[in-house]
């Protein structure tokens, strides 16, 4: 199948890149800064997706993956309208088979930068409006409501110990998701599932959910 991923220089997006080229797809990746994936089946393209009358022009994908996203900066933008403007652009059409967004677990309880948390709650709408446009195609479109992932956008708190420690006391789990571990949550649900379409499925340790039930003993 053909793939189409934003944000695929690094982190999650270049994760997902990478598991959809080890099971043998074909994968096309957009991003502001240059590729850093070495396979035969990958096409890198310099693409903001802000500017949508600079989109190029692409053979139908059967999969298209939102993920390209910034934190604290052009959220809007970038999160939101450039999701939104991809989406329309390449994944509402006949052959397609799923589309898939990048979401937060912020959106579950609005802890994070004010725009961002704002973004991604956007997101999660359309992604639903997007499920019902594009079930007549048989195809599916969810959010991925990720809670903390090891990338290098997440060193800020990830080095420093304090901060590091205070959110390991808030996360059952003790740890944070790998962007490998993103990646096969990505695949599993535009490839695997068919049939799950319209859900923010929030992944995040448990962070979210984390409660103290206080009771006598």
């Amino acid at each position: 199948m053909h793939i189409l991923i934003t944000g695929s220089s690094r982190g999650i997006g270049k994760a997902i890149a990478v598991k959809f080229l080890k099971e043998g797809h074909k994968v096309t990746g957009f991003d502001i800064n240059p590729g850093t994936i070495d396979n035969d089946a990958y096409t890198h393209m310099i693409v903001d997706v802000r500017n949508k009358e600079e989109f190029p022009e692409l053979p139908p994908v059967d999969i298209l993956i939102n993920n390209a996203g910034v934190q604290n900066g052009d959220d809007i933008a970038v999160n939101l309208t450039g999701a939104i403007d991809i989406t329309e652009k390449y994944g509402i059409h006949p052959g397609i088979k799923a589309v898939l967004m990048i979401g937060s677990a912020c959106v579950h309880t609005g802890s994070e930068f004010p725009v961002y948390a704002a973004s991604k709650g956007g997101l999660v709408t359309y992604s639903k409006n997007v499920a019902l446009r594009i079930a007549k195609y048989g195809a599916t479109c969810n959010s991925l409501d990720l809670g903390g992932v090891t990338t290098q956008l997440n060193e800020p708190v990830m080095n420093d110990r304090e901060l590091w420690d205070r959110i390991m006391e808030l996360t059952p789990l003790k740890r944070w998701m790998s962007p490998e571990e993103a990646a096969d949550w990505a695949y599993f649900m535009t490839v695997v599932n068919r049939f799950c379409t319209g859900q923010n499925i929030l992944i995040d340790g448990l962070e979210a959910g984390n409660a103290e039930f206080v009771w006598k003993d």
